[in-house]
């Protein structure tokens, strides 16, 4: 026998998903369709369980957005209620000449239990119910929903801009960040909706006023004319049906009006309403005493009740010597056990955890820098580090680690360092609201000020007043403010130690970038002909040297051609660098033809020749006298190459390039070295100076 099955989009949706739609048919079924007393007294049952449960849940809420559905909560209770006094009123009008159970046994067990069958008493309970409802309840809470929406709207930017401080800072993770961020917004839009959401309670309560009035007067009407009933008695049966009807629904909205007051008027904390009142309005014996001691005064004025009273205040009495014992034993624990007061707390295990990893490149500074850094402050120091990283990767050719930037305190207030692999590589200090009056040669006059040191590139300097900028400019210094000193040493340093900012990682991810465009030419080199580790060797010798590797295509395609019959990093970097000397001299001597170069002497050029075939490519064998000398008429060179206005360029065979600009790049770090096969033919050289030597 075949199973009966459900269709699979049935299947498909979710149980939870379908009691919203069910609900609404529900109220509109309500609405349209006659309903029989018995259906009646359950749905009144159910609104007064849906409405306790309500009240429960926001006892219990912790946080208000803890019940972040509650306004829509309010919306379907509102309309449960008004729907069932819609179904209500057919019966009554249609069934109430029959007696008081007409509709149901729920509204007859109001209108007799609750106010002894009474109708001027019911009218007077109800009238009572609706006041407390509409003027005290409700009007209280929309007005702290009113004033909570209008703080959490203006709280708002206050409290993102914290999340981004404290992200920036490492404080929390991305995903804490976007979690608050959710956080955020969803308590402004809660605030938001129980501001409209408590205008519900207020229409239902106006709505349960107009309702009951209308069955009153139409049941009478229906009552006497077509039911032929005298005035009494159509005003007894019709009455207490509208007054009954009516305390089925403003009971519940009551509840729910409470409820919500509840949720919006609560301070956020870690307990529920239940522990805050035990915990705050029964916490301190003297309070308790106090109001027992008046309680009880009371209670001993004659025509007072003396039982309720004298019982009441014994009550407070006994709780406060009970709760006065009780801290007494907590404050004498300590003492009882000193050994447990001062043990040391235990140490947890050592766990990989405790194992941070070394930032590539990072940025400290004093607590008077911070504003520079801090995004809340629109700290200008971030963009001017974020232009750097941008200009380091247009020109170098790969992309810089990022700059992890945080305050320490140990450092004096304006001072900074600038950390590579957790080594100090440079450190400086800027004044905030000063400016630095760098002296580049060409002055013509002193400035008043705290002389200092260029931290870039150690040029003479003066930190002066922003008043003396304009004078320090007419006199030939150049002017930069607190920022820029930071982010030119920065940038310096970054381009100075690009070889060692360039990591098996971003090796990588250049030959990821160049594969989207040239596929088959990185897989046919990596690794099929050069290891990973090879060729970051062979970027970071060009990097040493500041040749700029933006050209990874001719890189790559010179590797592809050598590497078949030449593993050594050394010499397929001197290959590469023939391969790029168009774009070497075009770094180095931009916009000309003519080349302006330092050559060695040939006497030198042949005794190194020598050394270098008897001692190997290091030049090990090279005599000490004969280093002096070759690094003193070196510099005086440079210095004869810098006072012409000429960049100090020395070019060399090329078997000796690699030995002297490892031999001369500690010494002379401005001096280029450069090979005759680098450069290009259509270029012309002009000797401007010999470096000599003695044997």
């Amino acid at each position: 026998m075949n199973s009966l099955r459900l269709p699979a989009w049935i299947n498909g949706v979710n149980s939870k998903a379908l009691a919203a739609p069910i609900l609404i048919v529900m109220m509109l079924g309500m609405m349209i369709l006659p309903l029989p007393a018995f259906a009646l007294d359950i749905l009144f049952s159910f609104n007064i369980a849906l409405s306790v449960i309500v009240l429960l849940t926001s006892l219990y809420t912790v946080k208000p957005l803890d019940f972040m559905v509650f306004p829509t909560v309010l919306l379907v209770s509102t309309m449960l209620r008004l729907s069932l006094n819609v179904a209500s009123t057919r019966v009554v009008l249609t069934e109430g000449h029959t007696g008081p159970d007409a509709a149901g046994k729920v509204i007859e067990a109001f209108g007799h239990f609750l106010i002894g069958g009474n109708y001027t008493v019911g009218i007077v309970v109800f009238i009572i119910l609706t006041i407390i409802n509409f003027t005290v309840v409700t009007k209280g809470a929309g007005r702290i929903a009113e004033v909570g929406a209008r703080f959490a709207l203006d709280a708002m930017p206050g409290k993102q801009m914290a999340i981004d401080a404290d992200l920036n800072a490492g404080l929390i993770g991305e995903q804490d960040a976007r979690r608050r961020r959710t956080e955020v917004a969803q308590e402004a839009e809660f605030y938001g909706a129980m501001d409209g959401a408590s205008k519900y309670v207020r229409g239902d309560a106006v709505a349960g006023i107009m309702v009951t009035v209308i069955n009153i007067v139409g049941g009478l009407i229906v009552g006497m004319i077509q039911h032929d009933l005298d005035f009494g008695g159509a005003l007894k049966n019709y009455t207490l049906l509208a007054i009954g009807d009516g305390l089925v629904a403003q009971i519940p909205s009551l509840i729910i009006s409470i409820a919500a007051g509840v949720v919006v008027s609560r301070v956020a904390s870690e307990q529920d309403i239940g522990g805050q009142l035990i915990n705050q309005l029964l916490a301190k014996p003297q309070v308790l005493s106090i109001t027992a001691g008046i309680i009880g005064g009371m209670g001993i004025i004659p025509g007072m009740p003396h039982i309720a009273f004298v019982l009441l205040a014994g009550a407070l009495g006994g709780s406060a010597y009970l709760l006065a014992k009780r801290q007494k034993q907590q404050q004498a624990a300590p003492a009882k056990e000193p050994a447990a007061a001062v043990a040391a707390p235990e140490v947890e295990e050592a766990t990989w955890q405790d194992v941070l990893p070394v930032d590539t490149l990072g940025l400290e500074v004093g607590y008077r820098l911070i504003p520079l850094v801090d995004k809340s402050q629109d700290g200008e120091l971030l963009r001017r580090i974020k232009g750097i990283r941008k200009k380091f990767a247009q020109e170098v050719g790969f992309l810089s680690p990022a700059v992890h930037i945080r305050d320490n305190l140990e450092l004096r207030p304006a001072a900074y360092r600038i950390i590579l692999k957790g080594v100090e590589v440079g450190s400086g200090e800027a004044m905030p609201g000063h400016f630095l009056a760098i002296n580049p040669g060409v002055v013509n006059g002193q400035l008043p000020g705290v002389p200092t040191t260029d931290p870039a590139f150690g040029l003479p300097a003066v930190w002066i007043d922003a008043a003396m900028r304009d004078q320090a400019q007419a006199m030939g210094y150049t002017v930069v403010d607190a920022g820029t000193v930071i982010a030119t040493h920065l940038n310096h340093l970054i381009t100075s130690n690009a070889a060692d900012l360039l990591g098996r990682q971003e090796v990588q991810q250049l030959l990821d970038h160049l594969g989207k465009e040239a596929p088959k030419l990185v897989e046919d080199l990596v690794p099929k002909l050069l290891p990973l580790s090879s060729l970051q060797k062979v970027l970071q010798n060009l990097l040493s040297e500041g040749v700029h590797i933006r050209d990874m295509r001719t890189i790559i395609e010179c590797l592809s051609e050598y590497a078949p019959h030449q593993q050594d990093p050394n010499e397929l970097t001197a290959l590469v660098r023939v391969a790029l000397g168009r774009a070497i001299v075009q770094q180095i001597f931009p916009g000309t033809n003519e080349l302006s170069v330092m050559t060695l002497d040939r006497n030198l050029e042949r005794i190194l020749m020598q050394a270098m075939n008897a001692s190997g490519p290091d030049g090990a064998g090279i005599e000490p006298g004969l280093a002096d000398t070759i690094v003193m008429r070196a510099e005086q060179a440079v210095r004869q190459q810098e006072q012409m206005g000429l960049t100090p360029v020395l070019l060399v065979p090329a078997p000796l390039r690699a030995l002297l600009s490892r031999f001369l790049r500690r010494s002379l770090p401005q001096l280029k070295v450069l090979s005759h096969a680098e450069l290009p033919d259509s270029k012309t050289i002009k000797v401007t100076s010999l470096v000599g030597g003695q044997a």
